[in-house]
């Protein structure tokens, strides 16, 4: 599959999953759900900070922060999720979009394909309803990305 359209770290990301066997690839997102970083604490302490993605089966919700330098747009988007451990599918999830996402750019994120979960080739492995979850997030991430440049402008 063609991953030329995706950010570097993301298109890596996306060749390990594809190289990999489906038993590997389940193995592969349980250790991103065991890489995903903890909140910070003042997102901790401040759940009202964070947006509940609905779509997906286990809770999961995420913080979206654009970090702005010399006055100018946005230079990079922070991603911050929390998902419980119980949850190994929603947060692997999320792990790959940390790792592939975060501290991008506005533009990068925005132009990363709807369909970019369908690349890492789960969708065998994973029920349809999660595989809705995941590109959920990611469309979560789009509009709040997007919103927030339009705030800028």
């Amino acid at each position: 599959m063609n991953t030329k359209a995706l950010p570097a770290a993301l298109a890596d990301i996306v060749d390990d999953f594809q190289a990999l066997t489906e038993p590997d690839r389940l193995q592969l997102l349980l250790e991103f759900s065991q890489g995903l970083p903890e909140l910070p604490d003042r997102l901790k302490d401040h759940p009202e900070l964070l947006e509940q993605v609905v779509e997906c089966q286990s809770p999961l919700f995420l913080a979206i922060e654009t970090e702005k330098h010399d006055g100018g747009p946005a230079d990079a988007v922070r991603l911050y999720f929390k998902a419980p451990p119980e949850a190994p599918t929603t947060r692997g999830f999320a792990g790959v979009l940390h790792e592939g996402l975060d501290g991008l750019s506005v533009a990068e994120i925005l132009a990363v394909p709807d369909d970019m979960p369908e690349l890492l080739g789960l969708t065998r492995a994973i029920t349809p309803l999660r595989m809705r979850g995941m590109t959920a997030m990611l469309g979560r991430i789009k509009r709040k990305v997007a919103a927030t440049q339009r705030l800028e402008a």
